[in-house]
């Protein structure tokens, strides 16, 4: 079984621990950062384990090239080729230790981007020797690491394939010439979702469109969205000679080695259990109170104060009802209960508000109302990587940010992205906790009350 669990296993299973986006391990101390993220892989092998999960969909092996990419942004690791290549492969140890199996991604580099693949093919024009000294060499690290999958991307490359038409995904020249054949990567290649719209309705069936994927070098499909026509397809591809049989068996025999090797590992029948009674010993791992401590310790140090020069911070609790804190969310995908909560426990006096990218102008009317008469005003502002939304504050947002910090006292900070930070240089003091995570919310408002820095 495979998960994507990027941020530990509380990404999909209430209660197991959530870690923060990778870029918040990228702003860690240098000699702290490789510790912290082999051990947060450790405890996301460790809890994905007791819940049956061998495969990870992780490590982002992607270097964060623009600071429009909405799709990956603080999932990567930072923005600098070194950095990123030595957390990818701390991240496989971590995973290692604990008999995880690893999925570096997103082959050949997903960092360029400026369009999300779950609606449309992006397409990087960048040339061959600026994917071989940036993009590819976190890949190159994870391989000699001993990365166990890879995972392609839904992106075109005209530098390496000839074409802007063509994703990674179903390259022949990426994923045999380039991964195979030049890279020397000998483990099973797994598609990303093919759910996603860069890669839907490019074939006449899905039994189609998973046989040239097969036969372009995809050995594992994710996500297909009708399997039993995949299995048809695949079948009647191989019946007709247009996908060679050995293509399908080459597939097989890397998928194999993969269970192969989790059994050498743990034993059989650790791997592939054939008893299916409940182990408690098994549950009490995942969300264990030592974890979730390393989470919040995690999400802790990697703040960063980015400027106070008029000494803003830390805030006092008791300026009251002259605070007026606002949450401005760029995504639906968001959890405002427990950042009201933190802010409650934390500046127990000021006021709190939230508007989300649905906000209507009278409702950000009443805002600036209520701003009025603050002494400090907290814009949070959370703008993060994710599927099928527009990246970045809505323009009703943006606009009231830019009146609120050019009209009163603003601290800003960033739940997310540290890029939205510079379209606030008029702020009094602006901060980032890189990530929206629970353990993110609550240092980022400790940060602001002189908690923990």
């Amino acid at each position: 079984m495979g998960a994507d669990i990027e941020r530990g296993i509380g990404q999909e299973v209430r209660g197991a621990t959530q870690f923060p986006h990778a870029m918040a391990f990228g702003a860690l101390p240098d000699g702290e950062a490789e510790a912290l993220v082999e051990e947060s892989a450790k405890v996301t092998a460790r809890e994905g384990r007791a819940c049956g999960i061998h495969i990870t969909f992780a490590p982002v092996a992607d270097v964060n090239l623009t600071s429009e990419n909405p799709i990956i942004a603080t999932r990567a690791f930072g923005e600098e080729p070194e950095g990123v290549s030595r957390l990818v492969k701390a991240y496989l140890r971590g995973c290692r230790a604990e008999g995880m199996l690893a999925t570096p991604k997103h082959f050949p580099g997903h960092g360029r981007t400026t369009a999300d693949p779950h609606a449309e093919m992006p397409v990087v024009e960048a040339l061959r020797e600026e994917l071989d000294e940036t993009d590819l060499a976190p890949f190159r690290a994870a391989f000699a690491e001993g990365g166990d999958l890879v995972m392609s991307a839904h992106v075109a490359y005209p530098a390496l394939t000839g074409d802007d038409g063509t994703p990674a995904t179903g390259s022949e020249q990426i994923l045999k010439g380039l991964l195979r054949d030049e890279m020397g990567f000998e483990g099973p290649v797994v598609s990303d979702s093919l759910l996603m719209g860069a890669v839907q309705d490019t074939h006449d069936s899905p039994g189609a469109q998973a046989a040239a994927l097969v036969d372009a070098g995809v050995d594992l499909l994710l996500d297909p969205d009708d399997p039993e026509a995949v299995a048809q397809g695949l079948v009647e591809a191989v019946e007709a000679g247009t996908l060679p049989r050995a293509r399908v068996d080459e597939a097989m025999r890397r998928t194999w080695r993969l269970k192969e090797r989790l059994a050498e590992r743990h034993g059989r029948e650790e791997a592939f259990p054939t008893d299916a009674r409940h182990d408690p010993d098994e549950s009490r791992k995942v969300g264990h109170a030592e974890h979730q401590q390393l989470a919040r310790r995690i999400a802790r140090q990697a703040v960063t104060i980015l400027d106070n020069g008029t000494g803003a911070l830390p805030l006092s609790p008791e300026l009251g009802e002259k605070t007026v804190f606002v949450r401005l969310a760029a995504g639906e995908h968001t959890d405002n209960v427990l950042l009201a909560k933190s802010v409650q426990e934390t500046l127990p006096q000021a006021r709190y508000y939230a508007a989300g990218p649905d906000v209507e102008e009278r409702e950000l009317e009443i805002l600036r109302r209520e701003a009025a008469d603050a002494d400090t005003v907290v814009l949070a502002l959370r703008v993060e990587p994710a599927a099928w939304h527009t990246f970045g504050l809505t323009d009703p947002q943006h606009r009231f940010a830019e009146t609120i910090v050019a009209e009163h006292p603003t601290i800003v900070a960033a739940l997310g992205t540290p890029h939205v930070l510079s379209d606030f240089p008029g702020a009094i003091a602006r901060l980032c906790a890189y990530s929206d995570v629970p353990a993110s919310q609550e240092a980022l408002v400790e940060a602001l009350a002189g908690n923990g820095l």
